[in-house]
């Protein structure tokens, strides 16, 4: 799940995602590309269509909520800059996680044009378990909430497309004695201050705190939920067998830097990595021309490379005609972590699904809410991706009221 804060302070972005916190880049796009929306568009997919709005001045805060399973990015603050490589043209970033080393996005803060500063929250979300004291939530989720919007007949929120407008008025809704004005976060974290609160709910109330303090430094937000924040799977692990899979992870697995690198360190590894990657790339592009025996011959003559004959032999015993740019695709998911793949029991998702809601029942109404279904890729278990929706249109509903939902995957577009 992500927030995202827009600047002016437009929104704030809050995401749920286990698979991904979706804040890549394109490698190749001109940085000049996201003030054309129709070639924007055509350059976009769903794990790198962040970071080009945050260059291009809407979004200056992210908050990224995820489960367990879903390590990409370190955990807590990260503050760093996105901008125009002064060297490609290309939108580059200066932070150092590994997120970005491995996609080789890294350059130094003087290499870099038309800076925007972003916010990066990570935060984790743990599951309300069955075993939870149900009197723990019924204190957290009764601690006053105040409306972000005064006028009751704006109540409504939305999924997908359409939009509701939020006040910053709202944002500072009570006063504190002396008529001093109080922001709306300390207002709330108050009232929670005052439950007596379990291991669990006083996690929930963290985050809660956490997600305040941004949303109070802007006027609105947009939340993006994407439903394999509570089911995941690793569709490639399905695609390839154990042996291949583990070949794939050693072609691209990622050279971290080292402890504490210098800024040169820092180029050698994004420079090392753009090589490998190309030169990955270069050799799939070779195998969908021809992959018979003489182009895997010059293949074994570079140590590097020989892992991939063996691969393809491999590939080329089980099926006709390997998809080999779908197989470079897998092989990118397998740098310095794997996909996540956790196939939730129904009570997980519940459990997941119970936390949603209390967080949602503590924060202002959103200006926009976006769902990603993840299912055509897989990611999201096609079997269960129905009721993940519908549990979370429900939970939607309770805490923000009624909503006007565009199904923008169905000819049936308006629920």
């Amino acid at each position: 799940m992500l927030l995202c804060n827009l600047v002016k302070t437009l929104p704030t972005l809050t995401r749920t995602s286990p698979i991904w916190a979706d804040l890549l880049i394109p490698v190749n796009m001109p940085a000049d590309t996201v003030f054309d929306k129709e070639a924007l568009f055509s350059e976009l997919s769903i794990e790198n269509w962040i970071m080009p709005v945050v260059y291009a001045g809407h979004f200056s805060q992210v908050i990224w909520l995820h489960p367990s399973w879903a390590q990409q990015i370190k955990e807590g603050k990260h503050d760093f800059l996105v901008g125009k490589d002064t060297s490609t043209t290309t939108i580059r970033v200066t932070s150092t996680d590994h997120y970005y080393l491995s996609d080789g996005l890294y350059v130094p803060a003087d290499q870099l044009e038309n800076q925007k500063l972003l916010h990066l929250n990570v935060i984790l979300v743990n599951p309300t378990e069955a075993s939870s004291s149900q009197e723990e939530n019924d204190e957290i989720s009764s601690a006053k909430r105040l409306k972000l919007n005064t006028d009751d007949t704006a109540n409504t929120a939305t999924a997908s497309s359409s939009k509701a407008e939020v006040p910053s008025s709202d944002l500072t809704d009570s006063k504190a004695e002396g008529g001093e004005e109080k922001t709306f976060a300390q207002d709330k974290l108050e009232s929670l201050a005052s439950c007596s609160l379990g291991n669990h709910a006083r996690q929930l109330m963290e985050i809660v705190e956490v997600v305040l303090q941004v949303l109070q430094k802007g006027d609105a937000y947009v939340l993006d939920i994407d439903l394999d924040f509570f089911s995941v799977k690793n569709p490639f692990k399905e695609m390839y067998t154990q042996e291949e899979y583990k070949i794939l992870k050693e072609l691209y697995s990622f050279k971290k830097p080292d402890r504490n690198p210098t800024e040169e360190g820092l180029l050698d590894c994004v420079e090392n990595r753009v090589r490998q990657l190309e030169d990955l790339e270069a050799a799939f592009a070779d195998l969908c021309d021809s992959d018979d025996e003489e182009t895997l011959k010059r293949f074994a003559s570079y140590p590097r490379m020989k892992p991939l004959v063996q691969l393809v032999h491999s590939l080329k015993n089980r099926m006709e005609t390997p998809d080999y740019e779908m197989v470079h695709q897998a092989g990118l998911t397998c740098d310095y972590s794997e996909l996540p793949h956790h196939v939730s029991t129904e009570q997980e998702i519940e459990d997941l699904i119970q936390s949603v809601k209390v967080l949602l029942k503590k924060i202002p109404k959103p200006t926009l809410v976006t769902i990603a279904r993840s299912s055509l890729d897989d990611y999201c278990p096609a079997e269960q991706v129905d009721v993940i929706q519908e549990k979370v249109l429900n939970v939607l509903r309770s805490a923000f009221g009624t909503l006007d939902v565009h199904l923008e995957y169905s000819a049936d577009s308006s629920v």
